[in-house]
């Protein structure tokens, strides 16, 4: 017997999947917390309740007696800024877990779970970013201390599966560190 899906048309389903709505794997309650904030915030409103959230669950983290999250990085992890050729090393990921809040974040720019592969690796500078589209809000925004990674290409995430896309991931400087040539 045929398939009555089959034969339908793709056409009346792109309004549901440019907005989003697509199927998605099963997620924990924390998961879907974070995608509705960033779903339905705008992206100032985002951030101020992720410096919020992010007070709330260091004040539960020392109640529990377990290390809180930085809301900034200190400055002595701070590195020259890379130039393009430059040769790093990423991080460890301890080193890398010190430096983000409890949203995998450091100044704004999220540590995707993709990303921990390429922990203790050593990788060559493509390039610095200094503006970007930032498609939640189709505006152009500077960028300050990121850059991108040769042949670091995003493929998909757990959460939404594969992308065909193949964007670079977005490194801060603060998690590499320059190698000598």
């Amino acid at each position: 017997m045929e398939n009555p899906e089959s034969g339908k048309c793709q056409l009346p389903a792109f309004q549901g999947i440019a907005v989003g709505y697509g199927e998605v794997p099963p997620q924990s309650l924390s998961r879907r917390v974070k995608l509705t904030v960033r779903r339905r915030l705008a992206p100032r409103q985002e951030r101020r309740v992720k410096r919020y959230s992010n007070k709330v669950m260091n004040w539960f983290a020392s109640l529990l007696g377990r290390r809180a999250r930085p809301a900034v990085v200190p400055m002595r992890t701070a590195v020259a800024a890379l130039q393009p050729g430059d040769r790093v090393q990423v991080r460890s990921r301890e080193e890398i877990e010190g430096m983000l809040d409890h949203w995998r974040q450091l100044k704004g720019c999220t540590f995707m779970n993709e990303m921990w592969q390429y922990c203790g690796t050593t990788q060559r500078v493509l390039k610095r970013m200094e503006r970007f589209v930032d498609e939640r809000d189709l505006m152009v925004k500077k960028a300050n201390g990121i850059v991108l990674l040769e042949g670091l290409f995003c493929q998909g995430t757990a959460e939404f599966g594969r992308c065909d896309r193949s964007c670079h991931y977005f490194w801060r400087e603060e998690w590499l560190e320059k190698v000598g040539e």
